[in-house]
């Protein structure tokens, strides 16, 4: 079971790893599009800031998940690691059910984003909903959601184990 669990957890890692790391290359295409297009064309494209700003979005939600399960995001450890082990455990154990609680709000807030936006439409972008556009906040909160109980159920994957013996 638990190795149905962990790869489960390792397919959804590589998703939305490859979901930003998509996101972030149209970025890097987008940009210079619309440097081409107001300074050598002299005729500005209404679109690529827009698609930039969408694309941002999916990579801060999916790449923020796929981060935490990997071990590298963003913590600061001095002050945990002068306390004693027992208490360094009771600290870790502590900051997953802070993670759980923001993950839970990612998903309960998101939602409600979604769903009072779902009507409106982007003005570049007339067929996209506004909410559709925000989604990846609540599925990026259910993600960040699954990675920490299987971080609180079978510890932390073997990737950051392996990381963490080289710090």
């Amino acid at each position: 079971m638990k190795r149905a669990i962990r790869r489960l957890m390792d397919t959804l890692y590589a998703a939305c790893v490859a979901i930003a790391g998509t996101a972030l290359v149209l970025i890097s295409a987008v940009i210079p599009w619309a440097v081409y297009t107001r300074y050598v064309l002299n005729r500005a494209a209404s679109w690529p800031e827009p698609m930039a700003v969408l694309m941002m979005i999916v990579l801060t939600f999916f790449g923020a998940a796929a981060c935490y399960r990997a071990g590298l995001h963003m913590r600061v450890s001095f002050f945990v690691s002068l306390l004693p082990p027992r208490l360094q455990q009771a600290m870790a154990f502590i900051v997953e059910l802070l993670m759980a609680l923001v993950a839970l709000f990612m998903i309960d807030w998101g939602a409600k984003l979604v769903a009072a936006t779902w009507q409106n439409s982007i003005a570049d972008f007339p067929s996209l909903s506004v909410g559709a556009t925000y989604l990846p906040i609540p599925l990026g909160g259910a993600i960040l959601f699954f990675f920490v109980i299987e971080r609180l159920l079978l510890g932390p994957p073997a990737a950051e184990r392996d990381a963490a013996a080289f710090d």
